[in-house]
């Protein structure tokens, strides 16, 4: 039969016929279910990528809801006019109630030093023994012009005895040859010998006088010198003012010392620390209202627990126009030498305010190019922006010159991009229920 069909022309219609119909038989079998298949894909992809743009635009639509009627939420706090103290927590530094720095007065060396760092004296007590020989010498000598002084004076003194004496002797003559010339027993001109005799022995008199104020006032002014010499001398030995102790020490046996006012020696400092200030700078914004008797609570950063009590005791009058601060100072009882001269410490002050202000939290502040602002929420939950300007400034709040009148509620932490007019929800407070929606 193959040889048949080779030599049956390949144009015979008789075998298209059968081909076609043996394809036609056989197509049905196979195709038929894969064609199911892939329409059944096809209609899940159509399914899933229609419902998968259902879904996208229901977010969509549900987001472009959201930021339509999105408030944000923020915290508040309701503030309040005051005119309690303000306390006020000041840097101060311990000083002893009396203090002095001992200058050498006269020049000279070191003989002897009997205290040293530390020593407790009395007033009076003898701290150094300062040996200046020249200084002894010329109060040596100082006495010896003294003697000579007092000498000449008496002299002086005989002389105007002497000069005395002859006066009343040429009076006395004078009178007897005054009354012999009445009777012609003696000439006029042993009269007017024995009258002018009188006058001399006069003037003489007042000259001698005038040498012994001369003499007296030299003896006085070497007097004063003879003094000044001693008082020089006793400041060779160098005492102790009052009583106290000694803090420091610039000298030892041997070291020279220049009495002198200008490049004078230190020797020893003293503190007499029963007593202590405490010296606190004061800023003008509390200046104005600080008052002597205040109460004022000393603490110091060693002794935490430790509260020591004073008022204050006076104050400069005037600011410091570099820092512009008040000086006070506090006077304290330190009988157990708790506190130390020199010492750091916090001074605590309840400084009475001068007019009702408003405290606002320092976080509550916006600053931008619209300045110094704060955002407050009414009742309509619409925000308000109101201009501030600071009067004090305390680090964790501030205290209002201007700006708010009391009884809002400021925004804390407020967003950057908050405006007048936005409307916020307030949120609930740590550790209290959320309000529901």
């Amino acid at each position: 039969m193959d040889d048949k069909r080779k030599d049956m022309p390949r144009d015979d219609p008789r075998e298209s016929i059968r081909e076609q119909l043996l394809l036609a038989g056989d197509t049905p079998k196979v195709a038929g279910p894969a064609l199911r298949r892939v329409g059944a894909v096809i209609l899940v992809a159509l399914a899933w990528g229609g419902y998968d743009h259902w879904h996208r635009h229901a977010l969509a639509s549900q987001a472009q809801a959201e930021m339509m009627g999105f408030h944000p939420a923020v915290r508040v706090e309701v503030v309040h006019r005051v005119s309690d103290p303000v306390k006020l927590v000041l840097p101060g530094d311990v000083v002893a109630f009396d203090q002095a720095r001992i200058f050498a007065r006269v020049t000279g060396y070191i003989a002897q030093r009997y205290v040293d760092i530390g020593s407790h004296v009395h007033m009076g007590d003898l701290l150094a023994r300062v040996a200046a020989p020249d200084l002894d010498q010329q109060l040596a000598q100082a006495k010896a012009t003294l003697a000579q002084r007092q000498a000449a004076l008496a002299q002086m003194q005989a002389a105007v005895s002497q000069a005395q004496s002859n006066k009343d002797l040429a009076e006395a003559t004078n009178e007897r040859v005054s009354r012999l010339v009445g009777i012609g027993a003696e000439s006029a001109q042993t009269a007017d010998q024995s009258r002018l005799s009188a006058v001399a022995q006069a003037a003489n008199l007042r000259s001698a006088e005038a040498a012994v104020a001369a003499a007296r006032a030299d003896y006085a002014a070497q007097l004063d010198t003879v003094r000044q010499m001693q008082e020089m001398v006793g400041f060779e030995r160098v005492v102790a003012p009052f009583d106290g102790v000694i803090t420091d020490r610039q000298v030892d046996a041997g070291d020279l010392t220049v009495g002198n006012s200008s490049s004078g020696t230190s020797m020893f400092t003293l503190q007499r620390a029963e007593i202590v200030r405490v010296h606190v700078d004061v800023p003008q914004s509390a200046a104005i209202a600080l008052e002597e008797g205040l109460e004022a609570q000393i603490t110091s950063p060693e002794m935490p627990n430790q509260v020591f009590t004073g008022r204050v005791t006076r104050s400069a009058g005037a600011l410091t126009v570099a820092s512009r601060t008040l000086s006070a100072e506090i006077d304290l009882y330190n009988d157990a030498h708790t506190l130390r001269p020199g010492q750091f410490v916090y001074v605590t002050l309840a400084i009475p305010r001068t007019r009702a202000a408003v405290v606002i939290p320092a976080n509550a502040i916006l600053f931008n190019g619209g300045g110094l602002r704060v955002a407050t929420v009414g009742t309509d939950h619409a925000v308000k922006m109101h201009d501030i300007t600071i009067y004090r400034d305390f680090g964790t709040t501030v205290e209002l010159q201007e700006g708010l009148a009391g009884d809002e509620q400021v925004i804390v932490n407020p967003p950057a991009n908050l405006e007048n007019g936005s409307v916020v929800q307030i949120a609930a407070k740590q550790g209290s229920q959320a309000p529901a929606r």
